[in-house]
């Protein structure tokens, strides 16, 4: 089997508010997303998120989305490409300045909710996105959902990228994820997930919630480290990708 990256949304605790266990995921994965201050997160909390990945040796990549933090980024927001271009600049520029203070490497971004969704089936704002990355760093990789708008944008330019599928989440016929405002949306069993995962991994296919079988490409496995079962999801995958013999190691990173 290829190698394969693990990543997680982190950083999301805010002010006095605690949300997600930072701390005890960060050493079963390869890539931690920090929230840059738009959905979550706040100056301290990235600062020490940073700290905490540079500790565990796990590749940093900013995570920015719409300016929404009653909505946890998750509500959709009408805004121009250029717009979209201005506030992912913003955002990995925020992260950057952390990274940099603490002596760390920034290596790539992964847009968060409801930009990432909807600039994986927008062309605008996923070339917005792609621009917005180019013009920061163009070393730096692009964390996608597995054939996206935004995949093909990023490959179209030139910039790395690494194609996303989701341990959590359940896919619908055309490739993108379930809408979290349906039942169905999340996996809440770790042992599904590992099969889901693996069937993405080993065969690049994963079924659908009306039963079809859809063609996917898995260069890294998100968990989402705000959910309630995360830690355990986490510890289950990491374990059973090892016992397989997969190598886990963050997209550009030596092997």
């Amino acid at each position: 089997m290829r190698p394969l990256d693990l990543n997680c949304d982190m950083g999301e605790s805010y002010g006095r508010f605690t949300l997600g266990q930072d701390a005890a995921v960060m050493k079963f994965i390869t890539s931690a997303n920090i929230a840059c201050g738009f959905h979550a997160g706040d100056f301290s909390t990235m600062r020490r998120t940073v700290d905490l990945a540079i500790e565990h040796d796990v590749a940093i990549g900013a995570h920015p989305s719409f300016p929404d933090l009653q909505g946890f980024g998750r509500r959709a927001m009408e805004l121009t490409p250029e717009e979209v271009y201005e506030l992912v600049v913003y955002q990995i520029g925020a992260l950057w300045g952390f990274v940099r203070a603490a002596g760390g490497t920034l290596r790539h971004v992964k847009p968060h909710g409801m930009l990432h969704n909807m600039a994986a089936v927008q062309q605008p704002l996923a070339a917005a996105i792609v621009r917005a990355v180019l013009a920061v760093d163009p070393t730096l990789h692009l964390y996608a959902l597995s054939g996206s708008e935004m995949t093909r944008a990023a490959e179209k330019q030139g910039l790395a990228v690494a194609h996303e599928v989701f341990a959590d989440r359940t896919y619908q016929q055309n490739g993108t994820l379930t809408p979290r405002t349906q039942p169905n949306a999340m996996l809440h069993d770790p042992a599904l997930a590992v099969q889901q995962v693996l069937h993405m991994v080993n065969d690049g296919k994963v079924r659908a919630t009306d039963g079809e079988m859809v063609s996917i490409r898995a260069d890294t496995v998100c968990i989402h480290g705000d959910g309630e079962h995360a830690l355990e999801f986490v510890s289950h995958l990491h374990t059973a990708l090892i016992q397989r013999g997969v190598q886990l190691i963050a997209p550009g990173r030596p092997k």
